[in-house]
């Protein structure tokens, strides 16, 4: 696998191509990210690397983080992410990536937080029925038996229930890269990324 790199995602549009179809795609914002640790241990085949993303103040970040990013004279960096790759020739502490890695027609895998939508009901949440709507009915959003009585005498572990949704890692691979500007360090890819606008992304090439 070749590097990771990070960045955010704009928003949606449309693109037209040759042949006057719509082409639903995100645009997203890629680095620049800097090359901040490799590590290769002997038992390994894979190399692992460490970049960072977003200049930040240096008394923003701990203390040890600081020195992290001294000892390699490199500035802070508010986000740290590592990747395994197999392509270490062409890598070096310092380095910076951009969408100059990728090419238009490749196929990226792109993760991120989904929108966070609160503490949500049964209905909302797994899709259950509702009840009936008729006069008299009590039972019109409720969630009915959630297990038997004696035996096992418990609600098994991961039983559909009321509860938070949404704000959960969604990865979606085999993302076409449909255009990119190199001047302004976009990229739009055909369909939809999770998350909103602004949120932080990671996008890995296959």
């Amino acid at each position: 696998m070749s590097i990771g790199m990070i960045g955010k995602k704009v928003g949606m549009t449309q693109i037209f191509n040759n042949e006057g179809l719509s082409i639903p795609v995100t645009v997203l914002q890629i680095g620049h990210c800097t090359v901040t640790q490799i590590i290769q241990k002997p038992e390994t085949t894979h190399t692992k690397i460490q970049i960072g993303y977003e200049y930040v103040k240096p008394n923003k970040i701990t203390k040890a983080e600081r020195g992290h990013f001294k000892s390699k004279n490199l500035p802070c960096f508010k986000h740290l992410k590592e990747y395994k790759t197999n392509d270490k020739d062409n890598i070096h502490i310092g380095k910076n990536l951009n969408v100059g890695e990728l090419k238009v027609g490749n196929y990226i895998k792109v993760s991120g937080n989904s929108i966070g939508k609160g503490f949500s009901g049964y209905q909302k949440r797994h899709h259950f029925s509702r009840g009936p709507m008729s006069h008299g009915s009590k039972n019109h959003r409720q969630p009915g038996s959630i297990g038997a009585g004696t035996t096992p005498g418990r609600v098994f572990p991961g039983k559909r229930m009321a509860g938070q949704m949404g704000n959960k890692r969604i990865s979606i691979k085999n993302l076409e890269i449909i255009e990119i500007n190199q001047d302004n360090n976009t990229l739009a890819v055909k369909g939809s990324v999770p998350g909103k606008s602004g949120n932080l992304i990671q996008i890995y090439k296959n």
